[in-house]
């Protein structure tokens, strides 16, 4: 709901518009941040399912990893399905009313879901696992490189 100063700025024919965090002139080329951090105000959703994301230790074989894990209960493997479209992690549940079933009571519904996580560029999905429930997946950074470069500098002088 528009706060009163935004309700009598828009009867003037003023738009209000929020500062950009990214609008430093130090920090160049961040546009996609920015529009990547509207995309996930934007995508709240319901809450369901709710999960978990924890980070994994390091270690000799393998690098710091994270994981994320969904309280799935109730969906078998095949009703489930992980995608990764463009640097969204996608995951969606689809289940299916039985109607060959009369139920007294009925508290558990058959439900749908999507939920997304918006991936850092070079993370990788490691795999996924379902088990008791719980779908849990996997995802690592690979150190990135330290890169110095050196940049020649051009000089219009004739001599």
């Amino acid at each position: 709901m528009a706060g009163p100063d935004q309700r009598s700025a828009s009867k003037k024919g003023f738009h209000m518009s929020r500062q950009s965090p990214f609008g430093h002139p130090f920090l160049l080329g961040f546009d996609e941040i920015e529009q990547a951090l509207d995309r996930v105000a934007k995508g709240g959703g319901d809450g369901y399912p709710p999960y978990n994301i924890e980070r994994l230790p390091r270690s000799d074989d393998e690098p710091e990893r994270l994981r994320i894990t969904l309280a799935v209960a109730g969906f078998t493997r095949d009703q489930l399905e992980i995608t990764l479209e463009e640097s969204q992690l996608v995951i969606r549940g689809r289940q299916n009313d039985d109607k060959t079933r009369h139920y007294l009571h009925r508290g558990i519904a058959a439900r749908q879901f999507q939920r997304t996580f918006l991936l850092a560029d070079n993370m990788e999905v490691l795999g996924a696992d379902l088990s008791n429930g719980l779908l849990s997946i996997d995802l690592a950074r690979p150190e990135p490189e330290r890169i110095v470069k050196r940049i020649d500098i051009a000089t219009d002088e004739k001599h």
